[in-house]
């Protein structure tokens, strides 16, 4: 039949009466098709909930909507930002429509995609000193060139640039030399030998030695200095590096004894401050100490382990931690609190040890005996809150140079620990300060025109 053909009235409630039928059909297949639904999302609650539960199943609490949920708010977005200054934009178009064939022209910006490059680019500068003669004077006059206006240490072939990079990558980076020369070599065709090498970076050091030094001074006068030494190897011989530090400060030292005069001799005989160090008895010359707190709780936890059978050992060593973390939390502005708070807390770890300092057969009698012992220099931190009652900085600050120790075994002279070690200091005390590395040897190692 025609669609377009009248249909007469007997025709369309014929029609009208076969599509009821069928929405009544769809519909108790709908219901059916929901009640199966809910069947199996009930099943699908107890198998996921309902396993060791008294009851049949066990429904899971629904989160609410996302409009309901509370936004967690943030101080900053963690979006990647794009950068301000570019230095190149490259635009991507379609030249011809894909469909159609048709020349396009003109268009409007869609999407933005920054990609960062870094390019090392070798330059070689050669310098001339024109020489002219004057009539009057009849004579050849030359300029005078300041060390400045070439950019480089002394005669060296290799600019500031060059040095400052050998010095980052060999002592901020721990790289070995005859990496740093191949990198040298790839980034920028640059042949340089192993003396080379240790030529530039003798010439660094040699730059901030004033700076070495004025950093020593510094330290003699900090009111707190965290102290630590670690093992080091020069030309095969076992010495020892010395390392003295403050949150902005970093200073190492090398020496072939472990000796309590090192820390004596670096600090001053005059040294007036606090000293936070571990329990070596070389630092007992020093004066005012502060004895490292996790050193002795470590030894607390070791004796907890040899002594998994004795409950009593475990309590002992819970209550010396406890006792160390009220203390650590402790804070006063007044002078007179802090030094009352430092005789309550040195009171009550002497009644922690006293009970097992001469019992011989007591797991805790060492570390008793060690305790009451450094009694005195245990809760200096509480009295004077600049002091830290750790001695992490010293660690943290000495892992880089144990690190380089074990990559290169330690130096080959006593030129080369001089080298490192004034390297080590200047370095560390810049990332400590927040100053960049590269551009702060580029300034040391060039000099100041004179005005």
């Amino acid at each position: 039949m025609n669609a377009l053909t009248p249909l007469s009235r007997d025709e369309l409630i014929v029609i009208v009466l076969e599509l009821r039928a069928e929405v009544t059909q769809l519909r108790e297949g709908n219901e059916a098709l929901r009640a199966r639904v809910t069947e199996l999302e009930e099943e699908n609650r107890r198998l996921r909930g309902g396993k060791g539960s008294g009851t049949p199943f066990a429904v899971k609490p629904s989160r609410p909507p996302k409009e309901q949920q509370e936004r967690k708010h943030r101080d900053r977005a963690y979006v990647r930002r794009r950068e301000t200054k570019v230095d190149e934009v490259r635009l991507h178009a379609a030249a011809r429509c894909p469909q159609c064939g048709r020349k396009l022209q003109g268009g409007c910006a869609h999407s933005r995609r920054q990609v960062i490059e870094v390019r090392v680019e070798t330059r070689v500068v050669e310098h001339v000193r024109v020489a002219r003669w004057c009539g009057v004077c009849q004579q050849r006059v030359l300029p005078e060139v300041g060390a400045g206006a070439f950019g480089v240490q002394g005669k060296r072939r290799f600019g500031t640039s060059v040095q400052a990079l050998v010095t980052l990558l060999h002592v901020g980076c721990r790289i070995p030399v005859r990496v740093v020369r191949r990198v040298l070599w790839e980034v920028g065709e640059l042949s340089v030998s192993n003396g080379g090498v240790m030529g530039l970076l003798a010439g660094t050091q040699a730059a901030g030695a004033s700076q070495v030094e004025a950093l020593k001074k510094q330290l003699r006068q900090a009111p707190a200095v965290c102290a630590d030494e670690t093992g080091w190897r020069e030309n095969g011989q076992n010495g020892y590096l010395w390392g003295f530090f403050t949150p902005e400060l970093r200073y190492y030292e090398y020496r072939d004894t472990r000796a309590g005069s090192v820390p004596v001799e670096v600090l001053g005989e005059d040294f007036g401050g606090i000293v936070t160090c571990d329990f070596y008895v070389g630092y007992n010359r020093l004066g005012a100490l502060q004895r490292c707190w996790p050193h002795l709780l470590r030894d607390a936890h070791a004796l907890v382990e040899s002594n998994p059978d004795r409950p009593p050992v475990a309590a002992w060593a819970e209550a010396l931690g406890e006792l160390y973390r009220e203390a650590k939390v402790f804070s006063s502005p007044r002078v007179r609190r802090r030094q009352q708070a430092r005789r309550e807390y040195e009171r009550r770890a002497a009644a922690l040890a006293r009970p097992y300092a001469e019992e011989a057969d007591a797991p805790q009698r060492v570390l008793s005996q060690r305790i009451l012992k450094h009694l005195s220099e245990l809760f200096v931190f509480v009295e004077h809150p600049e002091v830290p009652g750790d001695n992490n900085l010293a660690e943290r600050s000495l892992r880089p140079a144990v690190i380089a120790r074990k990559v290169s075994g330690g130096t080959r002279s006593a030129a080369g620990s001089q080298v490192r070690m004034g390297l080590l200091s200047l370095l560390s005390t810049w990332a400590a300060q927040g100053k960049p590395w590269w551009a702060s040897c580029q300034e040391l190692l060039l000099p100041t025109p004179a005005h």
